[in-house]
Formats: C-alpha cells, structure tokens, sequence
C-alpha cells in the first residue's frame, strides 16, 4: 500500500469538494404569518419557544404558532377602544416582557390616546394567552402634541430598568424645541424601575436625579424619533436608530455602560450635519457620535426612513453571526454592517436574497428576535417573515 500516494489523493480530493462549495451560504425571507393589520412589533417572553408575540398599530396583540402560522383564537391584549388612529404614526407602538413574566403575568405596552397622550400601561396576564382590560394601571402619561414622532419602543435593559424611546413631539424641526431641552419628556430615551407593585420608581444613577431643571426620569437626550432599538443579547450594548428629518438617518451605538446622560444631537444636527441656521443651527459640542448614517434617497445605501434592528446572535443563519441587521420602511431595503471598535464596517445589502419566492417585503416596520436570537421581521403589510439560510 503507497500511503504517500493515498494520502496526496486525499489532498486532492478535500481540494477540489472544497473549491465546489459556496464560501457562504445566502440568507433567506420565509414568511411564517399573513394577515395582520399594519403590524408594528413582535417579540417573547423569556422561556417561550415556537411563539411569536405579534402587534397589530390599531391595538390588537396575538400568540402565533411559528412552525404552522396560527393564530391565538383570541388576542393575547385588545384595547382598540383607547388606542388613537387618527395620526398615520399613533397607536399600538411598543410593548416589553420583564424577566418574571411567566410568574407574575405583568407586561408593559406603550400607546398614544385619543387625547394625543402616549401611555405606558402595565397589563397583567392571568393565563399568559389573554389579558383583562381591567387590570391597566397607567405607569407614565405624557401628550405627545402632534400626531407624529411618538418613538414607541419600550424594553427591559440588562440593568433591568424600564428603556422608553420617545419622539420629539411631532410636526417638522422639533417646532418647540423639545428634544434638546431637559424639562420635557418628548426627543428623550427614558429609564424607569418598574419593579414595585403599583407606578415606579426613578433608578437613583440616572444621570439628572437632582436636577431641578431636568426630568429624571431621563436618560439620554437629543433623539427627533427613535424607531426601533435593541439590546444586544450576548454583550449588552445598546442600539438606538433615529428617523431623520429631511437628509440624514443615523444608527447610534451605545457600548454596555455607556451613553448616561449622552445628547444624540438633535435638533442642533441631523445625522453628522448642523441643522440649517434658520432653525437651532449650530454644533453640539457634546453630542454622541452616531455609528453609520445613509443620507436620504431612493439608491442601494439610501432611504427615507431608518427601522432599526438587532445584532444577529442566533444560529440557523452563520453569514448573519455579529452583524446589526437594521432596515429602511419607505425604501424597502435591508442592510447589515459589523461593529468593530465603535465603527461600522463589512457593510452588506441582503434586499434581493430576502425576497420570497413570488413576493416581495414592502415596509419593513420593524424586527423581532425569539430566544434563541433568530430574526424576524414586519411588513407593514401584514406579513412577518423570519431570516433564514436559504435551502
């Protein structure tokens, strides 16, 4: 037996099933449900598998089978009646699941009135499949003023501190200047402790307790209308995406234990660029840097209107590992970049490999992680789909 021959087949052979194979494998849209009306969020609670939580703007959350599509027969929280439609941005925005969910059945939802008022609200879920209307207590209650810039995102952070991502109160250039000051809630990320059993308490290390003229309530300001952000599941690093107003969208990139006190920007600057001197105009000397930003536009790297998304932590789909997944709504494309010593870099565009067969992902709304860090996400439209390695 020639083993130096054999083993230089063996070479040969692993060479050239090697050179056959893909250097990756490309990611996939599998739609998983149809039907919704305007669905604008989606997520689990702790310890669930197979479910999906999905909101629907005009007020309705439902439990969906994830292998077969199904639907909860009734909705897992209804509360039509008090959500606002008037705005094409008001309604059912946001809701988030503490850890101890599946014990205490508590969860919080956040929602704009009919008095034009966004509503933290504290649900209590008896069986965990519905919710009785009667037991809301309303945490947190602030106008909004105008019909648009609400933010909606609401989520418990590694801290376990309450995140609420709010807009600057609507209309064009933040018209009274909201963002930028410390007395009012609007263009703010807010952090609350919602642990006691009735309202909340403001953690004691937020970073304008004391101040007289600040809410405390406050965490971060400078924010026009954060629409969707994330905690990265595996380091705890904070992703925050802002809607720009007439050139600029910006991703901010908050490492673990950072960003206390931090001013986004707006309305001084949009994006990296001082806003017109007619305005605000001016630097923020002190403002937080934004990660990547895409000026507006209808091209491969341009939008309208960012929706930001996750750091992929799963594992069906190895090409996405590390990489913050985010989209834009009005021009439907969805990107991905990896953060490498607070920068963006390997910028992809995964738009076309994410289409369905004969379809086509219209409004990409927002996304959605399960326990186990798979993504998913919304169209608009109606369907949610989840990122898959293409077969």
């Amino acid at each position: 037996m020639d083993l130096k021959a054999l083993t230089l087949s063996a070479v040969v052979l692993s060479a050239v099933v090697l050179s056959t194979l893909p250097l990756h494998a490309e990611v996939a849209g599998k739609p998983i449900a149809k039907g919704f009306e305007r669905p604008v969020w989606a997520g689990v609670p702790q310890g669930v598998e197979g479910k999906l939580w999905v909101m629907e703007q005009a007020g309705r959350v439902w439990i969906v089978d994830i292998a077969s599509g199904k639907w909860s027969d009734k909705p897992f929280l209804d509360v039509r009646e008090l959500v606002s439609r008037k705005g094409n941005e008001e309604g059912l925005l946001g809701l988030a699941f503490p850890k101890d969910f599946q014990t205490t059945g508590r969860y919080y939802v956040n929602y704009t009135d009919k008095e034009k008022q966004t509503k933290i609200v504290r649900y209590t879920s008896a069986d965990k499949q519905t919710t009785d209307p009667a037991t809301a207590e309303e945490i947190l209650v602030y106008p909004s003023e105008f019909e648009n810039h609400n933010g909606g995102w609401i989520d418990f952070g590694p801290d376990g501190y309450l995140y609420i991502g709010n807009g600057d109160g609507g209309s064009g250039n933040d018209p009274k200047q909201r963002a930028q000051d410390l007395g009012s809630l609007l263009g703010k990320m807010l952090r609350i402790d919602v642990s006691p059993e009735k309202g909340y308490k403001v953690p004691a290390d937020n970073p304008f307790v004391g101040n007289a003229k600040a809410k405390p309530e406050i965490w971060a300001y400078g924010l026009r209308n954060p629409w969707r952000n994330s905690f990265d599941r595996e380091t705890g690093d904070f992703w925050i995406a802002d809607v720009g107003q007439n050139q600029w969208e910006e991703v901010n990139f908050v490492p673990k234990g950072k960003g206390s006190g931090a001013d986004f920007g707006w309305r001084l600057r949009e994006g990296l660029v001082a806003t017109p001197t007619g305005g605000v105009g001016g630097e923020a000397p002190k403002a937080y840097e934004p990660i990547y930003v895409y000026k507006h536009g209808m091209g491969e790297k341009e939008g309208l209107s960012i929706t930001g998304g996750y750091v992929y932590r799963g594992s069906a789909v190895p090409e996405l590992k590390g990489r913050y997944v985010f989209a834009d709504y009005q021009n439907p494309r969805i990107w991905s970049f990896v953060e490498k010593d607070g920068k963006a870099t390997d910028f992809k565009d995964h738009t076309k490999a994410l289409q369905p067969e004969g379809g086509r992902i219209n409004l990409i709304s927002s996304f959605a992680e399960d326990n186990k860090g798979e993504i998913f996400l919304l169209d608009h439209s109606g369907v949610v789909y989840q990122i898959v390695e293409k077969k």
